[in-house]
């Protein structure tokens, strides 16, 4: 702050003071502890916590794959907006029907997630580099370049062991915030008690007014260091996955909120007499003998002893918080990341769960690298830890509206709080971050550019992944095949059905995708049972394991073709083998034919009614194989049937597969068991994966800006992201792919 407004007085001191205790009030305590915690997802934090949390109480995103059957999943809670509130129905009906609010509400989440990854960036850096300054202090010899070399190696170290996950890392992570934070009550207390004990004044507000009074521009620029105070709260918000919000909350008031009070006090009163060193006030405020005010201060007291001084035990201790913090802020960052790639905002990654026993612990190597790459670019190119504080602003801040913004929805949409705490909510907080990040932008020229690139470089990134994937998904929504054509082609459909089980993966939760023609015109069988999976994300943190599956069944009984969605939260974690998920399809699937076959034992009127997906839409009636050529659905493929409705003959196996032989329909039971016997005895001929690759390219009468984002930035991104296969660990012999290219 002085570096923007020079110490002129005393009235300077207790000036900055206020604002700082009035920012730690507000911003920290008020917003985020009081407020912001509770508009959670079922306990996890953060930019795309908020947005799926609205996702799930209005149909906001912009891929249309909801189902009604999503909102029976009982981790909803879904809570529909009174009768008597119609302010609430008239913001969700207005959110569903308006594309570009969709749009806009996409853009502020894409903008905030970009900012946090940024600030994964700029927190190691600016925590790590301001901890390491302290060097000047001890060593007054020391040069700033070999500070910088001193930054990196702890970067490094910092970024390495990353990967062992937090709950490996609780150990040491807990006891040293712990001393971290008595070391700062116990030197402000002493700070306090030894220059100057009026400091007390400045939880006045009217000190602030006098500060920018007296200093005008000057305290407006100031604005940027103040900030500093409070730029961990968005992590306080993201990392919520790892505790409870009752927990987060009581160890900040009781623990981290006074002692960080006593800290900025002592400081304040030290400056009182040392208006000099304002430069490198915590260290310099450090004392070389002090009163043993608390535990911690016992221990670095015994250490000293033996040391000129207390600043050592201090400068070690406050770089292995700095260290703890920068570690936390990553791993929001993680968290961030995971929640987008869940919702389609975000390339798939290689994700690694470091803890069996906690969900949500997650290390993600690729950003990890590329986050420690960036921060050691950042240490090296801005020249003092000012300028990084800048850049530090920027990134906290534009992380901070979106979430007041987001927030602000979530109260009128889903809390249904009275319209006045609303808009004093919004006025309050948005007119205090705005005016923070005028301040801020301002000295953009500085080096904050650097991150505000790298932000806006990552949110165009976000927009080109989304904006493709929806492309994708329309178009196959658009090509798919109609199921007047599987009923033209018979239960055969057209070809040999091998005994087995095949598993199509596609992303449509309706209909028969185009990839599955592609495959029966370009393979010589295909088996036996066909079950076409969708692994679809739905907007809650975790799905019960009991509803995980959602099937229907395709066509006839004949044609043994069902679809099967695999519905997963973005905290779930697909850690499960083949052969496991393969068994819990198949027991999920034997539960939906019983389930089928009492329901239609209760039907009174016994019309026979037959379970088709069927969706009345125009398709393409014809198919295009590998080689190119194509073939008219008017008539069957590969072997010709003059009569659809045949008895279907299975071939035979080692296993003794029977045909799925009449009988006689009164009899329900004969008829559930042969259906299960015959889905036993696929499962024992083998299970294969039928994977269809669809990539898209744009016309060539599309626009020149729709080429080079279609063709190039997204066909770059999806090569170079973790293909959907990779989380399978299916054996490749029991794995097939079939490519195909739409163009859109």
């Amino acid at each position: 702050m002085f570096d923007k407004a020079p110490i002129k007085g005393k009235e300077d001191v207790l000036g900055a003071l206020s604002l700082v205790l009035y920012t730690l009030i507000l911003i920290p305590l008020v917003k985020y502890i009081l407020v912001v915690l509770w508009a959670n997802d079922d306990g996890e934090g953060g930019t795309f916590a908020l947005y799926s949390l609205i996702c799930r109480h209005a149909r906001v995103s912009l891929i249309p794959n909801q189902l009604p059957s999503d909102a029976r999943i009982s981790s909803f809670r879904l809570k529909v907006p009174s009768p008597e509130l119609e302010r609430s129905l008239k913001i969700k009906e207005r959110l569903e029907n308006s594309l570009g609010l969709k749009k806009l509400l996409l853009m502020l989440v894409l903008a905030g997630t970009s900012m946090v990854i940024a600030d994964g960036i700029v927190t190691p850096a600016m925590s790590v580099m301001s901890a390491v300054d302290g060097l000047k202090v001890g060593i007054s010899a020391i040069k700033h370049e070999e500070v910088v070399m001193v930054a990196v190696a702890l970067l490094i170290l910092l970024f390495s062991l990353q990967r062992y996950g937090t709950s490996k890392m609780g150990f040491i992570v807990g006891p040293a915030l712990f001393i971290w934070f008595c070391c700062l009550a116990g030197i402000g207390i002493h700070n306090l008690l030894k220059y100057d004990r009026d400091v007390w004044k400045a939880f006045n507000p009217i000190h602030i007014y006098f500060y920018f009074k007296r200093n005008k521009i000057e305290a407006w620029y100031a604005l940027g260091g103040c900030l500093l105070c409070a730029t961990g709260s968005e992590a306080m918000f993201a990392d919520l996955c790892y505790f409870s919000v009752r927990s987060v909350q009581l160890t900040f008031v009781f623990l981290v909120f006074p002692c960080l009070l006593f800290g900025y006090l002592g400081q304040a009163a030290y400056l009182m007499q040392n208006p000099g060193d304002c430069a490198q006030a915590f260290y310099s405020s450090v004392p070389s003998k002090f009163y043993p005010c608390t535990v911690a201060l016992l221990f670095i007291q015994l250490i000293s002893n033996s040391i000129c001084g207390a600043f050592w035990p201090v400068f070690i201790i406050a770089n292995i918080a700095a260290l703890i913090a920068s570690r936390d802020m990553t791993t929001a960052t993680f968290s961030c990341i995971k929640q987008s790639t869940a919702l389609g905002c975000f390339p798939r990654l290689k994700i690694i769960h470091t803890s069996r026993k906690f969900m949500g612990q997650i290390y993600i190597p690729v950003l990890n690298w590329f986050l420690l790459a960036a921060s050691v670019v950042l240490v090296c190119s801005v020249p003092s830890t000012t300028e990084i504080g800048n850049s530090y602003g920027i990134a906290e801040l534009g992380v901070m509206m979106m979430t007041t913004i987001l927030v602000t929805l979530v109260m009128l949409l889903i809390w249904q709080i009275n319209v006045v705490t609303v808009v004093a909510f919004l006025v309050v907080f948005m007119g205090i971050e705005l005016t923070f990040f005028s301040s801020v932008l301002w000295f953009v020229g500085d080096g904050s550019w650097i991150i505000l690139l790298f932000a806006v470089v990552m949110f165009l990134m976000m927009c080109v992944w989304n904006y493709g994937s929806k492309l994708k998904y329309e178009t196959e929504v658009k090509q798919k095949m109609s199921m007047d054509l599987l009923r033209q082609l018979g239960p055969n459909l057209g070809t040999i059905r091998a005994p087995g089980i095949g598993l199509v993966y596609n992303e449509l939760v309706r209909g028969i995708p185009a990839i599955f023609g592609h495959f029966i015109t370009t393979l010589p069988a295909i088996h036996s049972m066909i079950i076409f999976v969708c692994i679809k994300y739905v907007p809650v943190s975790m799905v019960p394991q009991n509803e995980r599956f959602l099937f229907r069944r395709v066509c006839s009984k004949s044609y043994h073709m069902f679809r099967c969605i695999a519905r997963y939260g973005y905290k779930d974690v697909r850690k499960e083998t083949h052969q496991i998920f393969e068994q819990l399809l198949i027991d999920s699937l034997e539960k939906f034919i019983r389930r089928e076959a009492q329901e239609r034992s209760l039907e009174s009127d016994g019309d026979g009614v037959d379970y088709t997906d069927y969706e009345e839409e125009s398709f393409s009636n014809f198919l295009v194989a590998q080689n190119g050529s194509s073939f008219s659905l008017g008539v069957p493929l590969l072997t010709d049937f003059n009569d659809t409705n045949v008895r279907i003959s299975e071939p035979s196996t080692s296993g003794g597969m029977k045909p799925d032989t009449p009988s006689d329909t009164s009899d329900q039971e004969q008829s559930l068991e042969r259906e299960l016997s015959f889905i036993h005895q696929a499962k024992e001929s083998g299970v294969v994966y039928l994977l269809g690759h669809g990539d898209i390219r744009a016309r060539k009468d599309s626009w020149f800006v729709k080429k080079l984002v279609v063709n190039y930035f997204y066909a770059f991104l999806r090569k170079n992201s973790r293909r959907g296969t990779a989380n399978l660990s299916v054996p490749h012999s029991h794995v097939m792919q079939v490519g195909m290219t739409y163009m859109v």
